[in-house]
């Protein structure tokens, strides 16, 4: 207090009205963001399907760039074959794919179980954890604004 008097400068105070501000506002964003529901962070596409073992039974040389893989799966009692959009497998070699749960007729074009999207229930918890990260960071950010430039000692 005596060097900001000696100086001219009036000490800044930083109520809890300035951080209760930004902690309301950042649990707000998060509340808001969980009630918007399952469309928000990378969640299923909505259509219900299946992960279900498949066999390569025509392989594709990845030197195409539209490389298409014909697969054979047991799904319903039944062998379907499905257009698998991809290259790199060997002939009757083993690969998950999502399927939907009820299939059509004739010819089904099928994605790794791996790489569909919707596929990884990790993208919600993941989602949430970075926005509360980010409110805070925020809040901190908002705390030092109002704070101001410290004195030097």
């Amino acid at each position: 207090m005596r060097r900001e008097a000696e100086s001219g400068r009036r000490a800044v105070v930083v109520g809890w009205r300035a951080i209760g501000v930004a902690a309301v506002v950042g649990i707000l964003i998060t509340v808001l963001a969980w009630l918007l529901g399952p469309s928000l962070f990378a969640t299923s596409s909505g259509t219900a399907e299946r992960t279900v073992q498949a066999t390569v039974t025509a392989p594709a040389d990845c030197t195409n760039p539209d490389a298409q893989e014909t697969v054979r799966f047991q799904a319903d009692g039944a062998t379907h074959e499905g257009t698998l959009s991809g290259c790199g497998h060997d002939k009757d070699e083993l690969v998950q794919i999502a399927v939907p749960e009820e299939l059509p007729d004739g010819p089904l074009s099928v994605q790794l179980a791996a790489t569909h999207a919707g596929m990884a229930d990790l993208g919600r918890p993941l989602g949430m954890a970075l926005l509360v990260l980010s409110c805070a960071a925020g809040g901190v950010y908002s705390f030092l604004v109002v704070r101001g430039p410290r004195l030097a000692v």
